[in-house]
């Protein structure tokens, strides 16, 4: 399968224009398999996109397992009333940008669901003051003193982690435990339909770029955190690029602002 990718150093590619990301589906409604312990909900209009109840599967026995005894020892973020929020504010149809993050904060009243993001009245983390910084110097717009990206996710901004849950003050505690397999069918599903733009910062989001053929924009740099953005992350564009990229494909560009 062909790929692209676009380094953080390159202009952006466009592609033709194809289908427009404008269909507003009905509000999300939340899908229970029916298990009274059940701890996933996904919002119903991407069990639809994803072909059925792929969670009712071994894996998801198993992962349902394995965080009903994480819960049962320790805290566990974000709620589980908010672990698929990045799915509930994004539904499939509206879905014009991707950026994936690797899995949530771990620290109390932080994760919300949203990658990157904080649920007010937390102050933006060292890694989104360095995406607000970016996104002053690329379109101009103001750091906004809060960490909440709900207004993206609410604009089309697929905000997802590859690990939806982790342990309290434990970065990576739930990894390889069944989310993975879970987030790249969201990824596929996505990239089986409308050209997107993906934002991979990091390499665990890099490993991502596979598959993804080239009617999409796959704009890589290193991660925002303090201990890479000064080796490419600053200065890669990424918002200018993308709305490049839609204008050029005769779509709006996006709303970057918070």
């Amino acid at each position: 399968m062909t790929r692209s990718i676009v380094a953080a150093q390159s202009p952006a590619r466009a592609t033709p224009a194809n289908q427009l990301h404008t269909s507003i589906p009905p509000p999300a409604a939340a899908w229970h398999t029916g298990c009274p312990e059940d701890v996933l909900q996904i919002p119903t209009p991407w069990q639809h996109a994803l072909g059925g109840p792929i969670l009712e599967g071994p894996d998801y026995e198993g992962l349902r397992a394995f965080l009903g005894a994480e819960e049962a020892e320790h805290p566990v973020y974000p709620p589980a009333d908010e672990r698929f929020a990045a799915l509930a504010h994004t539904p499939p149809e509206r879905v014009r940008v991707v950026l994936l993050g690797q899995d949530p904060y771990h620290g109390p009243g932080q994760a919300h669901g949203l990658s990157f993001s904080v649920k007010p009245p937390r102050k933006p983390p060292p890694s989104l003051k360095n995406i607000y910084r970016e996104l002053h110097d690329d379109v101009g717009v103001e750091p906004p003193t809060h960490g909440d990206l709900t207004a993206w996710a609410d604009r089309g901004v697929l905000l997802l982690n590859t690990v939806l849950t982790v342990r309290h003050k434990k970065a990576g505690s739930h990894r390889k435990k069944g989310w993975e397999r879970f987030t790249d069918a969201v990824i596929a599903a996505v990239a089986a339909g409308p050209p997107v733009a993906f934002v991979l910062w990091g390499k665990a989001a890099q490993e991502k770029a596979e598959g993804l053929d080239a009617r999409h924009l796959v704009l890589q740099a290193p991660h925002p955190s303090p201990y890479s953005a000064d080796t490419g992350f600053f200065g890669s564009r990424p918002f200018s690029r993308i709305d490049a990229w839609l204008a050029e494909r005769g779509e709006p560009p996006m709303d970057w602002s918070l």
